[in-house]
């Protein structure tokens, strides 16, 4: 009987350790990226290296380096800095960044940090900061570096091209936001350079930009929660007038007159809190309800509306009585907030103003002018 054929110990099998297949292609990852934690590889070594120059490293800094990855960027600061903090969230990623740079010089300089960036209660000191930064932590990690005391010298950060330019954006741009002011209060912002998604692997599915955030020193004599809640309620509807952001929102005057008790509570200030007596001035309803009138159809024969539309318009004239009737029960209290609001927004030519136009200087004016008037947003 003949023997059956023996297989060869090198023979091909269907192991993917096996022979070839067991051998990596150049450029690919040993692990699957989790794009889940916005894990996109730097892989360009120009952008790599033109990201490190603009940082203008010293021989004695110190480097903050979020989201290092497999360390393309960190093996670059490494060579122009004294030491490089490293704070990665994958520990796949720790430690094949560990293991890039044992037996190396630069092992003893580089500190790998494992764990949330954002959730760190307290960062160790660091001069620069240099991050390919996970997208969905663009926004914390900005102020949370800002937030820094001492503040870093400067940061060179990686973002979504569209986030990047609502950090510089100017008034009037379609992209000024509440997060354009807040950042350009405490922070000089430019942009160095875009960056394509094919530098990137795997590529990520926006563009990119690099920008250059280096914070004011010293800090503005404000207060940021208070600065950033006078922001929102302008920003809420940036196209909108400030009046009718304010004066108009009836939410925003409950807001402001609860703040308003709250103050005068904590500065013995007496409040006359009885309702308007008959004969007094009361709330301008109209101007009260200027944003919150939507309206249905301009027309000038109401028999040209169609059935649907006149019952829509009848129940929102009774939802409007409704409002005016409460509006006109409030007391003497929300008539002082509205008249010292309104003040205020005359008082520095801002009324008729929109968000989107306004420069720092005049929300300065206009948190100035409310703090004058004890109206506080914090």
């Amino acid at each position: 009987m003949p023997k059956a054929a023996r297989k060869k110990n090198n023979a091909s099998s269907g192991s993917p350790y096996a022979g070839q297949a067991a051998k990596p292609k150049l450029g690919n990852s040993i692990f699957k990226m989790n794009t889940d934690l916005g894990q996109h590889i730097l892989k360009n070594p120009g952008v790599a290296d033109a990201i490190v120059t603009k940082a203008n490293l010293n021989q004695s800094d110190v480097v903050l380096e979020v989201g290092p990855g497999s360390g393309n960027l960190t093996v670059r600061i490494l060579e122009k800095a004294k030491k490089c903090i490293a704070v990665e969230l994958d520990p796949r990623m720790a430690a094949e960044l560990s293991k890039r740079v044992m037996g190396t010089p630069q092992q003893k300089r580089l500190e790998v940090l494992l764990g949330d960036v954002i959730k760190m209660q307290q960062l160790p000191y660091f001069d620069v900061c240099i991050s390919n930064t996970p997208y969905q932590i663009s926004s914390p990690l900005v102020f949370k570096l800002l937030a820094q005391n001492p503040a870093p010298r400067v940061c060179i950060l990686m973002f979504q091209r569209e986030f990047a330019m609502r950090l510089f954006a100017k008034p009037g741009d379609k992209l000024y936001s509440r997060l354009s002011v807040n950042a350009q209060m405490w922070a000089k912002i430019d942009h160095i350079m875009k960056v394509g998604r094919n530098n990137f692997n795997p590529p990520p599915q926006v563009e990119s930009s690099v920008v250059r955030i280096a914070p004011i020193v010293p800090r503005p004599a404000i207060s940021y929660e208070e600065w950033d809640g006078l922001l929102r309620i302008c920003f809420v509807r940036k196209n909108k007038t400030l009046s009718s952001s304010f004066i108009g929102t009836s939410s925003v005057m409950d807001l402001i007159e609860r703040n308003y008790r709250t103050w005068c509570a904590q500065n013995d200030v007496v409040l006359d809190d009885g309702p308007i007596e008959e004969g007094e001035e009361m709330m301008d309803v109209e101007e009260q309800q200027e944003d919150e009138w939507p309206g249905i159809m301009d027309m000038d024969d109401e028999d040209d509306l169609p059935d649907f539309f006149k019952e829509e318009m009848a129940r929102r004239i009774d939802e409007n009585k409704e409002r005016e009737l409460k509006r006109k029960k409030k007391g003497k209290v929300s008539e002082l907030v509205r008249k010292k609001v309104k003040k205020v927004l005359e008082s520095t030519g801002l009324a008729n103003t929109r968000a989107r136009m306004c420069d720092q200087n005049d929300f300065l004016r206009l948190l100035e002018g409310f703090n004058e008037e004890g109206i506080h947003f914090a």
